[in-house]
């Protein structure tokens, strides 16, 4: 607990002791409110500890002594002090300030202190000029004068007839005007507002009495009582001293009774109780005889009193998210009312003969309640009503007929089969998401502009569509429509036809001139476009045909010139050939090209030079194996995405001017041309799995420069022979914006033991969350793999503590996550592997089963009848784009802690074993999975034999189909076979080795980025984000310098490095036998601190050492090293005792960062940062990050340790320096070591003798 100071009170004779400090509780660092006598701080702590997910109580105790929980929940004895005014402060300086009139002599400039804070001028005392007294000078309806007779002076004066004035003098002519505009505008107001929001106020302030003109107050979100316990306290009955009240707000202020008091004030207009837990309202109201706007929404109520109808002037009046289970009576009397808001209640039938009572009712917004039929009583028509709102409610039909002056309806999301609708002012109707065979509207609806029956079980689109003159949208895909009648393309109204995902076999074939701009019809079985389409569709802007069986393309134009306008054509996953490319050329301003996935197998030329104005094309999927080098024809080219084909020719896209991104992977490249200057633009440089391409030391170093460059890391591959029971390839795409705000984990080789570990992140639109996420869950899932070994447990608690770190982090966004974890029992030697699955928000996972996919994850949104009935007792507003309090749509979601407790982090959690029937999993962000549906995801990659092909297929897919978010997907290729069990232990027995996860997966990536020297800590060797690669003198300082939450075993000891490996012992890949020199760590990404002068080039070498790769001050190495389990008969290696003493030359080899004026040939630093391969340049950089920590500086101490841990400064004893007369000999070893390993698969760095040298500490204290 934090206890803040109170100053000591004088003693006479025996003074009374000094009552107990009043307990205060602070919910993630926002308001904080005062305990209740009976209220008990460590059960509120475990309260809330079980809200959010943890469901034992040993481990909700050990969570509420951990340092960290203050960010969540926070107790204080005695009222915190507020920091929160320094967010209202605008200006402030030191200036020479006088007081009062000019002439007076005895008034003197004096250098004070100056605020601007809202809209008061705060000038401190005379006396102490920095933590003295403070004069408040009120600005509004005041003014503020220049002084000519002084440079760069002002007065302010306030208003009223007591009023002051302070003359300040500026030391720039800047800073002067700065405040003269500033005050200008406070001044010049006139509404007498006051905003006292988020304050953690308990009784109204003494100073907001000072002027009882206010008209405007703002009091949301505290813990006003109506009769506060301390004596002096002004509470709630007090309001009516302000006679001139319009508006007030007491919203969110748990007032459980409502305020009397507001009945008093006879000019408010509007007033605001909404989530109050008010379960009646006072007849009294009634008095409020001006009330306008009246919001009671999210409370208990069940009924409304009868005086309200003498609100006469009352035009609206909130009532959604109580408990009502009928329109309330008192509605008819309120004339002036003209929209019913009744979302969120108890309502289970609409009776349609009150709504006949009230005929002032245009509006009914009754979304979100239990409806399941209509009651008409002999209502013959309901001419009222224009506007019909039944969102997410249960109907099974639904006859709308009676409401003939209808004008929009809404009834997504219920069950409806069949819909009847009077059309004769029908304007929109919203019908999706339904399991509509029929929908009739009559008679025919001429004013019809918006219609969206998607996703339904439409057989066909019916006639009186065809009718509707002013048609502009209409949306009928995800539907079983066979056919499309030729007199809906005649309409020369219709703007935009969605029709993908149907059953369309063709379109109609002779079309005459159309209007339409957007056409999609994707997902449908179209063997052809008709051939006159794209003549006669002189409007269309955009074509999407993909996923169809399209072999050809009509032709634009019957003679040389065009009149197409076409700007974006999708036509991913069809037959199209090389016939299709000259087709192409009849549009001439085509800006947006999707080709991915089809026959090609050449692109002419001369047909590339005449797309001019091409500024994105994907040709990915494909058999080309070359790009035309009259690409350099589209000068406006941005995105060039040409993966998983069979280019040999590095294109020349390097040429033009506004390149940003070039994907050429899995492709057969085996050099690259570059020119002397990379394209300014340039952000990525996508070049992994060309397994032929090699790249010499000038070109690599050329390529540092670009944000993101990918490229294989060269390995010896495995030679063993044993087959992996995992391998993943990933990748990640940005959105239309160029932010990159998904982030994909991925760790072959988890906790140094036979376990994996992949994840994916999405942040929505926030680019730091996913970045967040990815630095730190493995570490915290590593953690708690130590304390249980329950699926559920470990994952679910590992949701709920990265909860906490995004706390610490200051961090009040959030983001959805999905995390896969396999793990193998080591107890049980003949045990399975086990899939276990948990996710938050839309990231999901689906595992493929004999061909089909098997789901692991689920979405927790409002459609979910549990996570509904769960938010409406929460009183939480769904606001009508279906957010919690219009944030986010996910009710259990990483984050978003000012919408606990209806927005928890607790994930969905589900264990699978594995079979040899199992072929693969997926894991994917919410734009993948928007796009694609798990059935056609499993299909479109089953047959993909390389993994990070089918990663890169999946996403590619996704953007073809119309995803504009980021996305990333990762995709992990399992071999189980029957005997997956370690042989390591049975010594005795002579069983085959287990397939396992092999020294390289098929595709290992490198990933070069820019990252700041001064990088921030890493998270720790458990979670195969960052190693600690060292030689082998320094791997166990190395790790504990990065904070580890690793195990605090010793690192298995290595053999002599002259006892050869024994062939003889039987060794399974899990574990295989521990080799001298070898790192034991997992699959990781390592970054050496550059000090090298020549970029990787060893002093005597020519060529770059192989797996060393340099950018700017970074080097990122991507490595797989295996666990190795320590024999007792391995011989413990000699170490050669060296005085580590400072010399003028010599090889020194540092733990730290760069220490300047220590010359070094060789230094390998374990300050690591965090290789995330990102195909995007906009990703966050890590300094981005890093701020964020560092805003949070007055949060609860962290642990060492993960992405929370800060690098350890530069130490001299740390140094372990080579003295010049063993120079020489220690390169021969080198050398040496280097052949004798060369066979080997592991990745290795110039091995060196070891030295001994003292242990570093655990961790270190450092500022962030």
């Amino acid at each position: 607990m934090s206890i803040p100071g109170r100053s000591g009170v004088a003693a006479e004779k025996a003074p009374p002791p000094p009552p107990p400090p009043t307990l205060y509780v602070q919910l993630h660092g926002e308001t904080t409110r005062r305990l209740e006598a009976d209220e008990k701080p460590l059960q509120i702590q475990n309260d809330y500890l079980f809200q959010l997910g943890f469901g034992e109580l040993w481990r909700v105790q050990e969570e509420g002594m951990d340092s960290e929980i203050g960010c969540l929940i926070r107790f204080y004895a005695g009222k915190p002090h507020s920091i929160g005014s320094s967010e209202r402060i605008q200006l402030s300086g030191m200036y020479n300030v006088r007081k009062g009139k000019m002439q007076l002599p005895v008034n003197r400039w004096t250098r004070r202190q100056v605020i601007l804070c809202g809209t008061c001028l705060i000038v401190s005392s005379v006396k102490d000029s920095l933590t003295g007294k403070m004069h408040v000078l009120p600005l509004i309806g005041g003014k503020v004068e220049e002084v000519k007779k002084h440079q760069h002076c002002l007065a302010f004066s306030s208003s009223g007839p007591q009023s002051q004035t302070y003359y300040i003098c500026f030391d720039t002519f800047t800073e002067y005007l700065r405040w003269l505009r500033q005050v200008s505008k406070v001044a010049s107001q006139r509404i007498s507002s006051v905003d006292l929001s988020c304050c953690s106020l308990e009784h109204l302030p003494a100073n907001l009495f000072y002027s009882q003109d206010l008209t405007h107050l703002n009091l949301k979100q505290n813990f006003l009582r109506q009769n506060p316990s301390l004596p002096a306290a002004r509470g709630l009955n007090e309001l009516q001293r302000f006679t001139k009240l319009k508006s007030l707000n007491l919203s969110n202020n748990h007032l459980g009774d409502f305020p009397l008091a507001v009945c008093s004030i006879p000019t408010l207009a509007e007033l605001n109780v909404s989530c109050n837990a008010l379960r009646a309202v006072p007849a009294a109201v009634g008095a409020m005889h001006n009330l306008q706007t009246f919001l009671l929404d999210g409370n208990f109520l069940q009924s409304l009193p009868a005086e309200l109808e003498n609100m006469h002037q009352l035009s609206y009046l909130g009532l959604s998210f109580n408990e009502f289970t009928d329109i309330p009576e008192v509605l008819e009397k309120l004339t002036a009312v003209d929209k019913l808001c009744m979302s969120g209640n108890c309502m289970e039938t609409l009776r349609l003969q009150a709504l006949r009572k009230m005929p002032h009712i245009k509006h009914v917004d009754l979304r979100l309640n239990t409806i399941r039929k209509l009651i008409a009583d002999e209502v013959d028509f309901l001419q009222h009503v224009t506007q019909l709102d039944l969102r997410d409610n249960k109907l099974g039909d639904l006859d709308a007929m009676i409401f003939n002056n209808i004008e929009v309806l809404h009834c997504e999301r219920n069950q409806l089969v069949t819909l009847n609708i009077c059309g004769y002012f029908l304007k929109a109707l919203y019908a999706s998401s339904n399991e509509l065979v029929q929908l009739d509207v009559y008679p025919v609806p001429n004013y019809l502009s918006y219609m969206d029956v998607s996703r339904n079980r439409l057989e066909n689109v019916p006639e009186w569509v065809c009718e509707s003159r002013k048609l502009e949208v209409l949306d009928i895909s995800h539907n079983e429509i066979c056919e499309l009648p030729a007199r809906l393309f005649c309409n020369s109204s219709l703007r935009k036809l969605l029709a993908g995902h149907n059953q369309l076999a063709r379109l109609p074939e002779r079309l005459e001139r159309t209007s339409v701009e957007v056409l999609d019809v994707q997902h449908n079985q179209i063997l052809e476009l008709p051939p006159n389409l794209l003549m006669k569709a002189d409007s269309l802007r955009f074509l999407n045909a993909s996923a169809n069986k399209l072999e050809t393309l009509p032709p634009a134009t019957l003679c040389e010139e065009t009149n197409s306008i076409l700007q974006e054509l999708y036509l991913t996953n069809n037959s199209l050939t090389d016939k299709c490319v000259p087709l192409l050329t009849g549009h001439p301003h085509l800006k947006i090209l999707h080709m991915a996935y089809n026959r090609l197998q050449s692109f002419p030329a001369s047909k590339m030079a005449k797309l001019e104005e091409l500024e994105e094309i994907d040709i990915s999927g494909n058999k080309l194996k070359a790009i035309p080098t009259t690409i350099m024809n589209c000068r406006r080219m941005h995105t060039v995405i040409a993966h998983s084909n069979c280019i040999e020719v590095f294109p020349e896209v390097m040429q033009l001017p506004e390149i940003k991104c070039v994907d050429l992977s899995c492709n057969e490249l085996s050099e690259v041309t570059l020119p002397e200057n990379l394209p300014p633009k340039l952000q990525e440089l996508d070049l992994t799995g060309n397994p032929r391409l090699v790249l010499d030391h000038k070109t690599l170093e050329l390529l540092n420069n670009i944000r993101c460059f990918k490229i294989d890391q060269p390995s010896a591959g495995d030679t063993s022979g044993a087959p992996a029971v995992w391998s993943h390839g990933y990748t990640e795409a940005s959105g239309v914006k160029n932010k990159l705000c998904v982030a994909a984990l991925s760790v072959n080789n988890f906790c140094d033991n036979r376990e994996a570990l992949y994840g994916v992140f999405d942040g929505d639109r926030n680019v730091e969350v996913p970045y967040l996420l990815q630095c730190t869950m493995s570490d915290i899932l590593a953690e708690e793999l130590q304390k249980t070994k329950n699926e559920e447990e470990y994952m679910v608690n590992t949701f709920i503590v990265m909860q906490r770190k995004l706390g610490t982090a200051g961090q009040k966004l959030g983001g959805a996550a999905v995390l896969c974890h396999i793990k193998h029992d080591p107890v049980d030697p003949g045990g399975s592997f086990t899939l276990t699955s948990a996710n938050v928000g839309k990231c999901q996972s689906v595992l493929c089963r004999n061909g089909k996919p098997l789901p692991l994850s689920r979405s927790y949104v409002m459609s979910c009848e549990e996570e509904l009935k769960r938010i409406k007792q929460h009183k939480a507003i769904i606001t009508e784009d279906g957010k919690v309090n219009g944030v986010t749509e996910s009710t259990r979601i990483l984050g978003y802690t000012f919408l606990h407790p209806s927005v928890v982090p607790r994930p969905h959690v589900q264990s699978v074993l594995l079979t040899p029937r199992d072929e693969f999993f997926i894991l994917g962000s919410k734009g993948l999975w928007d796009s694609l549906s798990i059935e056609e995801a499993v299909e479109a990659v089953r047959n993909v034999p390389d993994a990070l092909a089918a990663a890169k297929k999946l996403c590619t897919l996704a953007q073809s189909y119309g995803c504009h978010d980021s996305i990333s997907a990762v995709v992990v290729q399992l071999s189980v076979t029957e005997d997956s069990f370690c042989c390591c232990e049975l010594s005795a027995s002579g069983t085959v080795p287990p397939p396992s996860p092999g020294i390289f997966p098929p595709s290992v990536n490198m990933v070069i980025k820019d990252r700041p020297s001064d990088g921030l800590g890493v998270p720790s060797s458990s979670s195969g984000m960052a190693s600690e690669i060292s030689s082998e003198l320094s791997t166990s300082e190395m790790s504990s310098e990065v904070g580890s939450t690793a195990s605090d075993e010793p690192p298995p000891g290595a053999l002599n490095e002259s006892s050869p490996a024994c062939p003889s012992e039987q060794r399974c890949m899990l574990h295989p036998l521990c080799l001298s020199n070898s790192f034991q760590r997992q699959l990781s990404s390592a970054t050496f601190s550059s000090a090298f002068s020549d970029n990787g080039l060893d002093s005597d070498d020519e060529e770059p050492i192989e797996g060393v790769f340099t950018n700017g001050s970074r080097v990122e190495v991507e490595v797989d090293i295996h666990c190795s389990r320590a024999k007792e008969r391995e011989k413990q290696q000699h170490l050669l005792q060296v005085p580590a003493e400072a010399s003028d030359e010599g090889i020194v080899i540092s733990a730290n960062e760069d220490e300047p004026g220590l010359p070094r040939k060789a230094d390998f630093s374990a300050v690591g940062t965090i290789g995330r391969r990102r195909p995007n340049g906009s990703v966050a950089p890590q300094e981005r990050s890093h701020n964020v920590i560092e805003v949070a500086a007055d949060a609860p101490l962290r642990k060492p340790g993960g992405y929370f841990a800060a690098p350890a400064q530069p130490d001299p004893d740390d140094q372990f320096i080579i003295p010049p007369e063993l120079e020489e000999e220690v390169k021969e070893i080198m050398k040496h070591h280097q052949e004798q390993q060369q066979p080997q698969p592991q990745l290795q760095p110039p091995p060196q003798r070891h030295y001994q040298v003292d242990q570093l500490p655990d961790c270190y204290d450092t500022p962030l």
